[in-house]
This record gives C-alpha cells, structure tokens and sequence, in this order.
C-alpha cells in the first residue's frame, strides 16, 4: 500500500480512527489534508506528519462545502468524522437527531460529492471510504440517531458506488464494532459495561483503532481494485453471534 504522490482528505482526523488513518497515509507516503472542528488536534497532527488541516463545523452544510472544495485537489477521500447523541428513543430530541444526522451523514455526502465532482472534470480515478459502524446492522439501546445514521452512510455509499464507479471512483465503507479510542477506551473501562460485548466477540478483544485504519488504507489501495461497494465488518466477528 504505496501512497506516494496522492493527496488523501480525511474528516474527522482529530481524533480517533481519523487521526490514525491520516498517520499511517502519511506514513506510506500520501499528503494529507485534515479537516477537523479543533485547530489544536490540527496542530498537533500537522507537527507529526506534515499534513495541511481545514477547521470546520461539519453540521453546517455551507461551511462543510467551502472547505471541501478548499481541500482538492485530492486523489483519496476518507469520511471519518462522526458524533453520537444517547439518548432513549422515547427520549430523544429533534435536535439531536438532526445534528447526528447532519455530521454523520450530510457532511459525508457533501464531501464526497465536491471530491467526486472534482476527479470526474478532470478525467481521474480516485477511492473513497465511508467510515461506518456495525450500529448500520443492530439496534443498540439509547442509539436511535446513530444506527439511523450510519444505516442511512450505508445506503448513501451504495448509491454513490452504483453512480460513481462508471468514472473510476471506487467507493466503501469500513463498519467497526467497538474501537478503543481515547474515549472508548474509558466507555468500555468497566468490566460489567464491557464482559457481554467483549463475550459477544470470538477474538476475544476490542478493536484497536490501527485494526480499523489498517482496513480503511486497504480500501484506498490500488490492491483493492475489484472491492467495490462493500460495508466491511471490522468486529472481531461480534456480528455471527
């Protein structure tokens, strides 16, 4: 997975899985360019790997289209940003519906739309990679936006691989289960919380966010020329049982 000379945009490279799979693109020779809502996470991931970065606040749409027409040109485009909202679904807010919905889903297809347009007037191939979730498959309590949303990047990725594939952009979503980042790794700290999931899980571990960022660069890759509208479990097999 050779990245020399390619330019790959990252949403929601702060943090997290993004963070990690602009690292390692770095590392295997892409440039970077980082959006993300903080200037420091920016910062610090533009004195490790070199990378350019855009601050944006991904739930205004405007905003989300400026910087990513900012961003191009670009070869590779990785949706990674994403929030959640928990809160029973008897409970849960207009608002709070709308605003997952408008980073997770509408920020995703208006970056990929202004990328896309990009590569399709100028004639050139390119891969994108929808980061997802196994919440697109189950109904986690308390998760009614975020299943709706990562359901609805699912569909969204679909289509864009049907209408984008003839023009040489390959299209596919990552969907983790459980992902140590920083703040996972204290939402999942407690034994009681984590013991179900964790049996659930023929591995016997979490996911690391390396474990997911390794497969996002795979989809990226030349090497996964023929993979092509996929939504790609990286659970440890949490999802047979």
């Amino acid at each position: 997975m050779d990245f020399k000379g390619r330019t790959a945009i990252v949403t929601g490279a702060g943090k997290g899985i993004g963070r990690h799979t602009a690292v390692l693109l770095a590392q295997r020779g892409a440039h970077v360019i980082a959006l993300s809502r903080s200037q420091a996470d920016l910062d610090a991931l533009s004195a490790e790997i070199g990378s350019g970065g855009i601050v944006v606040d991904l739930s205004d749409a405007a905003a989300t289209r400026r910087a990513a027409k900012d961003a191009l040109p670009a070869d590779l485009l990785v949706n990674c940003a994403g929030i959640n909202i928990l809160e029973p679904f008897l409970e849960m807010k207009d608002e709070s519906f709308d605003l997952v919905q408008a980073v997770n889903v509408r920020s995703a297809a208006i970056v990929s739309q202004v990328f896309a347009r990009d590569l399709i007037a100028k004639g050139k191939s390119g891969a994108i990679v929808n980061v997802s979730s196994i919440s697109s498959f189950l109904g986690f309590r308390d998760h009614a936006a975020y299943c709706a949303s990562k359901g609805a990047m699912d569909g969204l990725g679909r289509v864009m691989a049907n209408e984008l594939g003839p023009h040489g952009i390959r299209v596919n979503a990552v969907n983790p289960g459980i992902t140590l980042t920083d703040l996972g790794r204290v939402a999942w700290s407690d034994p009681v919380k984590a013991g179900p999931m964790m049996a659930r899980t023929p591995v016997g571990r979490f996911a690391e966010t390396a474990d997911v960022a390794e497969v996002i660069l795979f989809l990226l890759s030349d090497a996964a020329a023929m993979v092509h509208g996929i939504s790609m479990p990286v659970d440890g097999g949490f999802l047979v049982n």
